[in-house]
């Protein structure tokens, strides 16, 4: 093996595979799926291989990873499967305050007292792939508004517009969880809905 090769291999190790555990936890959410998940990890890990020369040193590599996942992903997955209505009146009402500023919600303070790692991921998870990707990449991978911009192709105020309509959806799955797990009464439910 030459030095040239030995030396780009070492550094591809050293900056892109130790960013490995993150990139799947990214594909699985993109894929929802064991196998394509590993499928998806290898072609984004062969694409960045393949394209190591036109990566720039001292750059952020997990951006760069993540962008090569998400646009392998997209080219596997059926377009008609992640498109989502952009004016949705349902999701518009669950925007409005439920509460004046200032008093208690008693939907939040129960959830804020119960351990809901497993509802939150199903909930993230049921996400339309527009929305679950940038919870990912903003909430989870606590990537900057412009990062994941630059990940997801699109403007800063799309980022900010689908995060807060995920954030929406996300709110009303926990309320739902909350009223079948008993953990609110029905009448704090009956008042928000």
């Amino acid at each position: 093996m030459s030095d040239a090769l030995h030396d780009r291999q070492r550094i591809f190790h050293d900056v892109a595979l130790r960013w490995l555990p993150d990139v799947t936890r990214f594909a699985r959410s993109l894929t929802r799926d064991d196998a394509a998940t590993e499928d998806l990890v290898q072609e984004t890990f062969l694409r960045a291989w393949r394209h190591w020369d036109s990566f720039v040193q001292g750059s952020e590599a997990r951006a760069w990873l993540f962008t090569i996942a998400r646009n392998a992903w997209r080219k596997q997955a059926p377009r008609d499967a992640r498109m989502v209505a952009v004016e949705d009146d349902a999701l518009q009402a669950l925007a409005e305050p439920e509460y004046p500023l200032g008093a208690p919600d008693p939907v939040l303070h129960a959830l804020s007292h119960t351990d809901l790692g497993g509802a939150i991921r199903e909930a993230i998870d049921a996400l339309p792939d527009v929305f679950r990707e940038v919870v990912e990449l903003v909430e989870v991978q606590q990537f900057s508004y412009q990062e994941a911009s630059e990940v997801l192709e699109v403007p800063v105020g799309t980022v900010r517009s689908r995060l807060f309509r995920a954030r929406r959806q996300l709110q009303q799955s926990l309320i739902e969880h909350a009223r079948d797990a008993g953990l609110v009464p029905s009448t704090a439910m009956e008042d928000r809905t």
